[in-house]
């Protein structure tokens, strides 16, 4: 126990090559770059694969901005099967305000994107004098390491105001961070981003923006090949190139050069493969969103597949938003020791990305009301109206005709024979009602079953 601090597992040995590709703090350095110590001497670069490809920025903003709007609820399954929203608890507290300078919409945005972005997010919890967590403060960095004995902490770093009020150098124990992972293939407390598996197709389009910026830069003309059939040494064929840049770039662009001693000057022309540029960007951003399990009209682009959006966001929320979602309610309940799903848990309210779908939202409301699956004041709180009046709305109703299969049963019709007196003799019966045909049987039985409901 004396040195348990120092001999952390997880680390590799000391000189030993560590399969990359590395996360710094600058961004991505890939696997092949860090053979050398020297990386940045040898022409390799970090990737911020999180801020260089607008594609990516549209797919994790979408991410971030999305789970922002979503309002996260603390709730208790009851004995009848309900439940209740719990609004005494640290969890919803945290909720509400998770410290004294963000706000829940600020937090889940910078949680969000540093989870895409890097795979992985990390908050320090704060407790109270009663043991709970009722702060929790975004860190930058964190690294998850592992004790002789299997126990886990945590070293993180990355945020000024809590770094300047409380020290951080020595590790935090695994129950006062909370750690939001995505797929963990390298160790089961590192994650990684899924915009690593479009790393190709990223290259791939800095290849060409960057092909393309080249040609831009020098003004959108296209370059030259100087040909002639004489041998030319070096120092010449050096001489005649440096010449000719001289009139046709600088000040001189733009004018006419004269080409002597059998030089003939060849333009490099646009092929067809150039002119394939859009559909090879429109490529990369295809796999892109699909690394990212975002459909693209969700993004403003690709052709619309459902007629009402809230089908478009139902389909997403069943694909990416939804593991997202869920992803980080178990990763509060772990924190918060919440029994799970079905007795108690966190929700995310999706509700609220159907805002501007007010006549879907409506038409689902009035559907559940007519079923009798909510009742009025029910539907009537889920668009902030207050209840019926009375009291009138709080019972569920359906029409009169929707019964049980088996009501019949339970309420026989009653018999002809079963109408009529016998003790009354010769005497006419009596009808329920004015008008009604004594001498009919049929409708005398009808009255009578009529009357019968009436007195149940």
């Amino acid at each position: 126990m004396a040195n348990w601090l120092t001999r952390m597992l997880g680390r590799a040995p000391e000189g030993a090559y560590r399969p990359g590709p590395y996360l710094l703090s600058g961004g991505w350095l890939s696997a092949s770059a860090g053979r050398y110590v020297n990386w940045w001497q040898s022409g390799h670069n970090l990737q911020p694969y999180g801020t260089r490809s607008a594609m990516v920025e549209a797919c994790v903003s979408s991410y971030a901005q999305t789970s922002a709007m979503c309002a996260p609820d603390h709730w208790r399954t009851l004995p009848n099967g309900g439940r209740e929203r719990v609004t005494n608890s640290a969890l919803t507290r945290v909720c509400k305000r998770p410290n004294d300078y963000q706000s829940i919409s600020d937090f889940m945005l910078n949680l969000t994107r540093r989870a895409y972005e890097r795979g992985e997010a990390f908050a320090l919890g704060l407790r109270n004098n009663r043991g709970e967590i009722d702060q929790l403060h975004l860190m930058r960095e964190g690294q998850a390491r592992l004790a002789e004995d299997g126990s886990i902490f945590y070293a993180i770093s990355g945020n000024e105001i809590i770094e300047a009020r409380f020290d951080l150098s020595l590790p935090v124990p695994a129950r006062d961070v909370l750690h939001v992972r995505l797929q963990t293939p390298r160790h089961p407390l590192r994650g990684e981003s899924p915009i690593l598996a479009a790393a190709l197709d990223l290259a791939m389009s800095d290849a060409v923006l960057n092909q393309q910026i080249a040609f831009y830069l020098n003004r959108a003309r296209p370059s030259f090949i100087l040909e002639t059939d004489q041998v030319l040494t070096q120092e010449q064929a050096e001489l005649l190139s440096q010449r000719w840049r001289e009139k046709t770039s600088g000040e001189n662009a733009g004018n006419t050069p004269l080409a002597t001693h059998g030089l003939k000057a060849h333009l490099i022309e646009t092929t067809a493969v150039d002119g394939q540029l859009a559909e090879m960007l429109k490529l990369t951003d295809e796999q892109v969103a699909l690394c990212m399990r975002i459909p693209l009209p969700i993004l403003g682009i690709g052709q619309t597949t459902y007629a009402s959006a809230e089908l478009h966001m139902q389909d997403w929320i069943s694909k990416g938003l939804g593991f997202w979602l869920n992803h980080v309610e178990e990763a509060f309940g772990l924190l918060y020791n919440l029994k799970g799903m079905p007795d108690e848990y966190l929700e995310f309210d999706t509700r609220a990305l159907l805002r501007s779908a007010y006549r879907e939202r409506i038409e689902g409301l009035a559907r559940g009301v007519i079923s009798g699956i909510y009742s009025p004041d029910e539907a009537r709180a889920a668009e902030d109206l207050p209840a019926v009046p009375g009291g009138y709305g709080a019972m569920p109703r359906v029409q009169q005709q929707v019964v049980g299969l088996d009501w019949h049963d339970k309420n026989p019709a009653p018999k002809p024979a079963e109408t009529a007196d016998p003790s009354a003799g010769n005497e006419e019966p009596d009808t329920p009602d004015e008008g009604a045909d004594g001498g009919d049987d049929t409708e005398r039985t009808i009255l009578a079953y009529r009357a019968q409901r009436r007195a149940a």
